[in-house]
């Protein structure tokens, strides 16, 4: 009995417990997107910055005829679906277009159906987070993802570490 009660009382001391842990991450990452519309083309720039500082940037080329401001909602859509593809679940949200930050935080009137569809596009990605904030900053802000959207407007070659995505249809 003795024996039996020292093997138990060895088990009990030398076995982990480990209780189960949830892989929620409360941390937000950063998103900045830009839109330009150049004399070749139109693009989109998204620079994303991880929770932990990790940095990607997305150069998106659009193969259709696009406004200045559809091409800042093409930015900002396309980088809520990467965030979603790379995982972030909590995003603050940084852009130079008044307009279309305006527009999405119902602060103005969108009278173009076409930008009402473009916000209702972007009504259904933010569902998709657990947290989601959109902020207007002025364009010397947002260096990173301007310098994408030119490139991308102008044809240019990507830099090295740049994500090239090429976008054919409107996403609304």
């Amino acid at each position: 009995m003795i024996k039996s009660q020292a093997l138990a009382d060895f088990i009990a001391e030398w076995t982990k417990i480990e209780a189960p842990t949830l892989e929620i991450s409360h941390e937000y990452w950063t998103l900045y997107f830009d839109g330009s519309v150049m004399g070749p083309g139109a693009g989109a720039g998204v620079f994303l910055i991880s929770s932990e500082g990790g940095k990607f940037q997305y150069a998106v080329r659009l193969h259709f005829p696009a406004s200045n401001n559809v091409a800042e909602y093409e930015a900002l859509i396309s980088g809520l679906r990467i965030a979603m593809d790379i995982g972030a679940t909590r995003l603050y949200v940084y852009g130079d277009s008044k307009m279309v930050i305006d527009q999405v935080m119902k602060n103005s009137n969108r009278e173009s159906p076409l930008m009402d569809a473009y916000c209702q596009e972007i009504r259904k990605l933010e569902g998709r987070f657990r947290g989601l904030e959109l902020h207007h900053i002025p364009w010397k802000q947002n260096p990173d993802a301007d310098a994408l959207a030119k490139i991308t407007a102008e044809r240019k070659p990507a830099p090295n570490g740049v994500f090239i995505n090429n976008l054919d249809a409107p996403s609304a």
